[in-house]
């Protein structure tokens, strides 16, 4: 006679199942920005003159479409069994448990600098950016760091503003730079 499944073993049966599926999430991924992107092309508004089969929209609707044909395989090979391999390389440990605070930290640093660089500039919020990376990434060296990433920093804008024409906020140091 046989016993019935209790909870446990269908929820450690399914869990395994998506631990053995992860990269369902990678077509998942991958799905949604083929969406975006296409959904962005072709509602994007074309204000000049097109001369020829090639407009603005053909590149942006070629990568969405690629997006999604590569989703699909992925998600096909997967299901069929197929998994990624490691790099010879590689030297992660899948036993350890992901850095959480480091990933919190980063994220944290990003949003921070998303949201300062229409007020302070480019330079500054980039600094700040290139400052907090290195600090949630470890680097400890607070007498360095700052320098390094106001020469960074300074150094992208300038290339960026100035030599390739891309304009970035200068915030309230417009006027000096």
């Amino acid at each position: 006679m046989t016993k019935p499944a209790t909870d446990d073993t269908r929820t450690g049966g399914r869990r395994s199942w998506l631990r053995d599926h992860s990269e369902l999430g990678v077509c998942a991924l991958l799905l949604a920005l083929g969406v975006l992107v296409l959904t962005d092309a072709l509602t994007m508004d074309v204000d000049i003159a097109q001369r020829g089969p090639v407009g603005p929209r053909t590149v942006p609707v070629v990568v969405g479409a690629g997006l999604l044909v590569i989703a699909a395989l992925l998600a096909v090979d997967v299901l069929r069994g197929g998994r990624g391999q490691a790099e010879a390389g590689e030297d992660v440990d899948l036993s350890e448990p992901a850095d959480w605070r480091t990933v919190s930290l980063l994220a944290g640093v990003f949003l921070g600098a998303a949201v300062l660089i229409e007020p302070l500039g480019f330079p500054v919020a980039g600094a700040l950016l290139f400052w907090g990376a290195a600090f949630a990434l470890g680097s400890r060296r607070p007498d360095r760091d700052p320098l390094i990433a106001a020469v960074v920093s300074f150094v992208t804008y300038a290339v960026f503003n100035n030599l390739l024409g891309v304009p970035l906020p200068g915030g309230p140091l417009m006027g000096v730079l």
